[in-house]
């Protein structure tokens, strides 16, 4: 950081000051004196000026005096948050001051007459205050004038101080101690002060913390000593606080309102050689962790007080009878390179630091998070950030960015960078002992990072050096496996334990060379990219900042206070010395930047004027507190840095300031007063390609080709001396002027010369140059012009400028002028328009490719009708078929693969299928199948599961219905292969037989698939015979359960006589329960289970004989035998009898049935009445009469 002394103002009557505070939010300045003299102040800029920051005008806005203290004023403070003054003299009389209507007057007085106030302070958040007198009486009041206690410590007291969050109160003693209290009075504990207990405490202050710091574990309580030393402490308990010898009898403490900056006021007494004694009031200035910044030497006798502004960019000191400013212009870390302003700027909320990179041109802005950021360089079109890292071999961590932020490369270092530097080429930084140098990029524009893998191992070789500092100045070559010419060094050895006794101070480098600074002034150049000593040189300071010229002859340098020389690194002609001291200083210099195109301009910021030299010679200042950016073509760009670092998110142009040198000016001033001949010599005395350029533009305004042919000759501008050259030719001056203004970018004005002239053929040629199409359409409608092409290509262009905004609706429109199908079919994809894109599938003729573009975007949104129309008028059935298979619509597949012969499809479907059956989806490939048209290959899946969903005792109703659904892809399999030989119509009868055989072979040939339909009978009748019995109804139950006899080999023979044995016994068909229980001591069975048939067998017929019960008998259909309603097959003749599907009872007489059209089978007609849908396979019972073809058959005999 930079500091000097900015305004002085001083107080009527030579009243010595006491007491100071500056109000940080509101701007307001107490101070406090002798003979009871107190004042508020306020610096304010007035009108609003062009001047912005440090740079503004300011004045006294508010000088007003308050009266009401008789003695000295030895105590101000203040409560920003609601606005009121707080102020003691040495008598103890405290008065609250408020603000009323713009003045401030007494709100409250209080006077306790027994004691001095020696301190009070408000609690950070304003609600209480805190007031210590000598006699160790404290007060804490609320901020509406009530007190909330009071004690007496048995202390004398002379400081005090809030922890940030309040909790906590801090008394320094008048013996030299200090105590902990917490806020209710009661004491905590004694603090370790690392001074002797006889050193007076002369100030405690403690940072508020609880919004943030820019550092997370800083310190942030401040205690100063008397002797000069500055302990600072993390929080009251730390044991391990940082100690400061200020070298100075120090008298006041305080933290700047960021808690980046720690000041201490004091007198440093030095004595001559003489023996003289001298003593000087100064300040000194130390970072959180103790790092010194920065000195002040002030005027007068001793700092009484001292309080920075909210901003941290000016102090106030209170000095004998008179109030010093100092401006102070922060260190930032920034850098410039391009258009980019980058630069940290703290985010309290975050433990990171927030990198902005602002382009200034376009207003963009990225925003990045980096952690423990140590420094920022930028050169050409990268920056560096330079952050610790968390590796523990290499704790430094380099990142080189772009001008997005975006990483582009990035190196370890094991140095630790103190300071660094970039160029076009190389990165270097510098502990006080060692330099790092790394050629991130080749002389030809490369990055080594990315280079040609032939050539990685060259390169890679080449990237990085490092030597130690004391090697290099002594010109001893060091060790062949560590030389410095030699570029395979491992940086790990390096010998860091050796320290410098000259350590490194500054460091700067240019393109072809690196610069480094000693304590000593020596002054080292070595060669880049291969680091080898060139030069040494002797300095008459010791420089904090450097920098060389655009041709290394000269370097610039600011030392420690803020002066800036100048030093000559060219050979003396006469002494054939190198290197010499120039005859150049400047005091209170704080940033510089040398032109980039001419080595004998550079520009200075000297408090808040920036000056320009050419060569030792000054311009007029200009008034500016920006920072130095860039000086390239006579202009000077600079930046607010301390406005955009408080408010990056409002960061505009208006923080951008640009300067123009004299010459500049001068040649303007020249250029609209005199001749250009005369302008022509003015120039020649002071070349320049922006002067040069300068005259061009008015030689060509005033059409004077020869004199803008010269002047562009020394621009070496060949593009601008071959336009000359043309605009000689044309030879009509409006011609000439129009292409004048078109070679300068004035368009307008050109094309309003072409339309005058009638020459809208240029103007139309003009714009479709400069592609400004939607200009072209208009100058063609307003007076024609142009042809189809040139419209057709207009339109094009503007439905791709539309488009490649994101506006396809619009695009649309013009690609629909223009006849573009392919820019349509994107903009109607966009729009979702699936409409549009179906209507050009017909519009467009078969041949065209982008029927097969449309195709795949159907396919994308799912749309598979409309994707095969495309692939099918592409001719590309194949692409059809797929996207039906990917869309699963299979049967459109299949059909598509039978209509054009191709026998992927079965193939196809095959795959899927497999795939399905590897992750135990079975339904979805049964439903492959089915919409496939494969129903034997889905009725095997449907049979399978079935199957083992029976083994697996799954519901029965389940499994009947996987039957049921087996089934009748079976029958959808006959139904199609007989309607297909139907369709045909020519077949014989040999024919169909052999379609049949084919059928009955294909089905047949699997048992599963010819007994999917009994499968289905077993779990029904299993399920019907359950529910009868459980309702009650035992008859029809047995009769039932005596027909799953028929299916012992769908379902557990154990099951269904254990089923018959029941029904039986409660229907009192105990011969069938005798039988079943028989049966069931005939299977295979344990022998618990073989022990408990027996046990039911002698409970049951001991009691009952085992014998039916008489029943109704019928005759057989076939041969007039008796059967009974439960028999399946005729005993005489063998006839079967099917089954009710409603009852369970067998149908022996063929008369008044009803027959299923589904599933054929057959049930009463009197017991299916009451059904909607048939109760084996559901289908709907509707259609046909009692007497109809599906209800029954012709009467054979009487029963």
């Amino acid at each position: 950081m930079f500091i000097y002394l900015s305004k002085k103002i001083a107080i009527p009557n030579n009243v010595r000051l006491k007491s100071l505070s500056w109000n940080g939010e509101q701007g307001w300045i107490a101070c406090g004196g002798e003979n009871g003299m107190l004042k508020v102040l306020k610096l304010d800029s007035g009108k609003p000026s062009e001047k912005k920051g440090l740079a503004a005008p300011s004045n006294l806005s508010m000088n007003q005096t308050l009266e009401g203290h008789n003695g000295s004023v030895n105590c101000v403070t203040w409560n920003e948050s609601y606005r009121k003054l707080t102020t003691s003299d040495q008598y103890g009389l405290i008065i609250v001051w408020m603000l009323h209507k713009g003045m401030w007057f007494e709100e409250m007085i209080n006077n306790r007459n027994e004691s001095t106030v020696r301190d009070m302070k408000w609690a950070h958040d304003g609600q209480r205050i805190c007031i210590a007198y000598q006699d160790g009486h404290v007060i804490v009041g609320s901020v509406d004038g009530n007190r909330l206690w009071g004690k007496e410590l048995r202390i004398e007291l002379c400081f005090l101080e809030w922890s940030p969050d309040g909790r906590n109160l801090i008394f320094a003693t008048l013996d030299h101690k200090v105590h902990i209290y917490d806020s209710a009075g009661n004491y905590i504990a004694k603090m370790n002060l690392a001074s002797e207990d006889r050193v007076p405490v002369i100030g405690l202050e403690w940072f508020d913390t609880s919004g943030g710091v820019v550092e997370q574990g800083q310190p942030s309580l401040a205690i100063g000593f008397s002797n000069g030393l500055l302990q600072l402490m993390r929080s009251e308990s730390d044991d391990q606080p940082v100690v400061v010898d200020t070298e100075m009898s120090a008298a006041k403490v305080s933290w700047n309102t960021s808690g980046t900056v720690v000041a201490v006021a004091g007198n440093h007494v030095s004595t001559s050689t003489a023996g003289e004694r001298r003593e000087v009031a100064m300040m000194k200035f130390y970072s959180p962790q103790g790092e010194f910044l920065r000195t002040l030497k002030v005027p007068g006798s001793t700092v009484a007080a001292l309080s920075f502004e909210g901003s941290s960019l000016r102090i106030a000191l209170a000095v004998d009878s008179f109030i010093y400013f100092a401006n102070i212009r922060p260190e930032y870390k920034w850098g410039y390179f391009g258009s980019t302003v980058v630069c940290a700027y703290p985010k309290f909320e975050r433990s990171d630091t927030a990198v902005l990179f602002w382009n200034c041109t376009s207003g963009e802005r990225v925003t990045k998070y980096v952690k423990r950021l140590m420094d920022i360089s930028a050169c050409g079109d990268n920056c560096a950030l330079v952050t610790q890292s968390a590796e523990t071999n290499a704790p430094y961590y380099v990142i080189l960015c772009n001008a997005l932020g975006s990483p582009v490369d990035s190196k370890y270092v094991d140095i630790e960078p103190k300071m660094s530097t970039l160029t076009k080429h190389h990165f270097v930084c510098a502990s006080s002992d060692q330099v790092y140098v790394w050629q991130y990029r080749t002389l030809t524009a490369k990055l080594t990072s990315v280079s040609a893998p032939g050539s990685t191992l060259r390169r890679k070789e080449g990237r990085e050096q490092a030597f130690h500092v004391d090697d290099l100045a002594s010109g001893v070559s060091a060790p062949p496996e560590a030389s410095l010419s030699g570029l395979d060094r491992d940086l790990a050895r390096m010998p860091t334990q050796r320290r410098s006794n000259d350590p490194i101070i500054a460091l700067c480098a240019s393109d072809r060379a690196v610069f480094i600074a000693r304590e000593s002034g020596a002054l080292l150049k070595c060669s880049l990219p291969h680091v080898a000593l060139e030069q040494r040189y002797q300095l008459r300071a010791r420089p904090h900042r450097m920098e060389v010229n655009c041709d290394a002859t000269r370097l610039a340098y600011i030392d420690a206070n803020g002066v800036l020389g100048m030093y000559s690194l060219e050979r003396n002609a006469e002494t054939g010395d190198w290197g010499e001291q120039l005859p150049f200083e400047r005091k209170d210099a704080w940033d510089f930047k040398w032109s980039s195109d001419n080595p004998e301009l550079f520009a200075m910021m000297e408090k808040t004027r920036m000056y320009i030299f050419r060569g030792l010679e000054a311009e007029e200042p200009v008034l500016s507190s920006a920072y130095l950016c860039a000086f390239a073509d006579l202009e000077i760009t600079a930046v607010l840095l301390d406005e955009l670092v408080t408010d990056p998110e409002a960061a505009g142009k208006d923080l951008v300031l640009r300067f123009d040198t004299k010459s500049l000016r001068d040649t303007r001033e020249l250029l609209d007063k005199v001749s250009l001949h005369e302008a022509y010599a003015f120039v020649e005395d002071r070349p320049h390609p922006r002067l040069w350029r300068l005259l061009a533009d008015a030689a060509l305004r005033a059409r004077d080709f020869t004199v803008a042919e010269k002047a562009f000759v020394h621009c070496a501008d060949y593009l601008a001396i071959h336009a000359v050259k043309r605009f000689k030719l044309l030879g009509d001056p409006k011609l000439q002027e129009a292409e004048v203004h078109a070679f300068y970018g004035r368009f307008e004005e050109a094309e309003k010369i072409y339309v005058a002239m009638d020459r809208r053929d240029l103007a139309l040629d003009l714009r479709a140059r400069l592609g400004d199409w939607f200009r072209v359409v208009q100058l063609v409608q307003q007076g024609g012009g142009g042809d189809d092409t040139l419209l057709t290509t207009a339109y094009d262009s503007i439905g791709d400028y539309y488009a490649e905004r994101q506006r396809p609706a619009k695009a649309a429109q013009h690609y629909a002028q223009s006849k573009n199908a392919r820019g349509l079919v994107s903009c109607y994809y966009a729009l979702e328009d699936y409409v549009g894109l179906e209507k050009l599938i017909h519009a467009l003729p078969e041949s065209s490719p982008l029927l097969q573009e449309i195709g795949n975007k159907f396919v994308t949104v799912g749309l598979a009708d409309q994707a095969t129309a495309a692939f099918t008028k592409a001719g590309d059935v194949q692409s059809a078929v797929k996207a039906c298979v990917d869309l699963n619509q299979w049967t459109t597949a299949v059909a598509l693969a039978e209509q054009h012969q191709l026998p992927e499809i079965e193939k196809i479907i095959a795959q899927y299928a497999k795939h399905l059956l590897a992750e135990k989806k079975i339904m979805t490939a049964v439903e492959l199948y089915h919409k496939a048209g494969q129903a034997t290959d889905a009725a095997r899946l449907l049979t399978g599961l079935a199957k083992e969903s029976g083994d697996s005792r799954a519901p029965p109703l389940r499994i009947k219905k996987l039957y049921v659904l087996a089934a009748l892809q079976v029958d959808t399999f006959r139904r199609k292969t007989l309607d297909t030989m139907v369709t045909a119509g020519t077949h014989n009868t040999a024919q169909t037989l052999a379609g049949l055989m084919r059928d009955d072979a294909t089905t047949g040939s699997d048992k599963a698939l010819d007994s999917a339909w009994r499968g289905a009978e077993a779990y029904h009748f299993l399920c019907l015979a359950q529910r009868q019995l459980y309702e009650g109804h035992v008859d029809m139950a047995v009769r039932t359960a005596l027909r799953l006899k028929e299916y012992e080999g769908m379902l557990d023979a154990k099951e269904i006589y254990s089923l018959v044995a029941l029904t039986a016994f409660y229907a009192k068909f105990y011969g069938q329960c005798s039988r079943a229980l028989i049966k069931l001591e005939s299977l295979d069975v344990s022998p618990e289970q073989h022990e408990a048939y027996d046990q039911l067998a002698v409970s049951i017929f001991t009691r009952f004989r085992p014998e039916d019960p008489s029943v109704r008998n019928y005759k057989c259909s076939s041969c007039a035998g008796v059967v009974h309603d439960w028999t399946a097959t005729c005993g005489d003749c063998g006839t079967h009898f099917p089954p009710c599907i409603v009852t369970g009872r067998a149908l022996v007489n063929a008369e008044d049935i009803w027959v299923c059209r589904t599933c054929k089978h057959k049930a009463h007609n009197e017991e299916i009445k009451g059904f909607s849908f048939c109760p084996l396979c559901h289908a709907s019972t509707s259609g046909g009469g009692a007497g109809g073809a599906q209800r029954g058959v012709p009467r054979s005999r009487d029963v």
